[in-house]
């Protein structure tokens, strides 16, 4: 294939320095459209609306019909992974995930030791349907999320502010709790390897918790187990393009990116530019890092901003995207204005 007919999105990833940075954003397929608040009050749940190929299909599709954005994200849930390993999942509106906590022997001997296929039957649907109704020039993003950040709301029943029931369940049973990630590390490997071989372009990793751990804990509960699971998948796959985002680890990212192997890392809005561009980007294509706020704000700052980070990271290879999720309440106005600004 010719380096032109392929998308801009993977032609950062594979190392090429582009004049104009390809765009896509965390979280552009949610609450911020009309269209999916629409379908959304259709669906039921949030995790019916997951599991239905055709409504999960169309929300996938929503922002590049609207925005023209240079990559698709599956949508979905990084909490499925567990609920196919059997753990008890539903969402509160308006509070988040809620699950069955696995925080002892009795509760990890409960759950499966492998992912119940047809539990993520659906999403490897969605992904083919996605993927024969996006534009050749789009590429597409499957995910899960790392080991770390799904066995937090494993064992918490739910998100935390400090990780703490995680913590306290790995400095009290170790053993427990390297069993547990031993779980999310082949349920995950699994799934990714599905989500490749259904046609998804790229794979990223999504430790979202990664911040909360001192170097030694990041080490053992936060590289180890992502290594593991590029390794595996590499070794199905050895094409395989794998971001990972280990949100909030800044100083820690280039030990994580040299040991894990991934070819591409994302970066939080915090993290010093100096830094990513020096320490990070000489590894690898980096991806990232507008404040999210920033976004919702609009206005000459966010084209200041827009302005300023690709003056950063231009010179090399870079996806351009937020640290975090588009806010729900951010105006389309402002997401075409940031599109317009990257593409000057």
């Amino acid at each position: 294939m010719a380096t032109r007919d392929v998308p801009l999105f993977l032609r950062a990833l594979s190392g090429e320095v582009l004049p104009k940075p390809p765009i896509w954003l965390m979280r552009q397929a949610g609450r911020y459209l009309p269209e999916y608040r629409e379908l959304r009050a259709k669906a039921g749940s949030f995790l019916d609306l997951c599991y239905n190929p055709e409504r999960a299909a169309e929300v996938t599709l929503q922002p590049i019909r609207r925005f023209g954005f240079d990559a698709a994200i599956l949508f979905s849930d990084i909490l499925v992974i567990p609920h196919a390993l059997g753990q008890k999942l539903w969402f509160v509106e308006g509070e988040g995930p809620r699950l069955e906590p696995v925080a002892d022997e009795a509760r990890l001997n409960a759950i499966h030791t492998e992912a119940d296929e047809a539990v993520l039957a659906p999403v490897i649907e969605t992904v083919r349907r996605v993927k024969a109704a996006l534009p050749k020039e789009t590429a597409l993003i499957g995910f899960c999320g790392a080991p770390w950040t799904v066995a937090t709301y494993m064992v918490a029943g739910r998100g935390t502010p400090d990780q703490g029931p995680a913590k306290a369940l790995f400095t009290r049973e170790p053993e427990l709790f390297a069993r547990l990630i031993d779980r999310i590390v082949v349920a995950s490997t699994d799934y990714l390897c599905a989500q490749i071989e259904a046609g998804v372009d790229a794979v990223q990793i999504f430790d979202s918790w990664a911040g909360s751990l001192g170097p030694v804990d990041f080490d053992r509960w936060c590289i180890a187990p992502t290594k593991r699971i590029v390794d595996a998948v590499r070794a199905r796959h050895p094409s395989a393009r794998i971001i990972g985002f280990p949100r909030g680890a800044g100083r820690l990212i280039p030990a994580y990116v040299k040991a894990t192997g991934v070819d591409a890392s994302g970066l939080e809005t915090a993290i010093d530019r100096d830094f990513a561009r020096n320490e990070i980007q000489s590894l690898v294509p980096v991806q990232g890092h507008l404040d999210p706020l920033v976004l919702r704000a609009g206005g000459p700052e966010l084209e200041a901003e827009v302005a300023a980070i690709r003056a950063a990271f231009g010179s090399g290879p870079f996806v351009f995207n937020l640290g975090h999720g588009i806010l729900p309440d951010t105006p389309i106005a402002h997401v075409e204005r940031l599109l317009a600004a990257v593409r000057a």
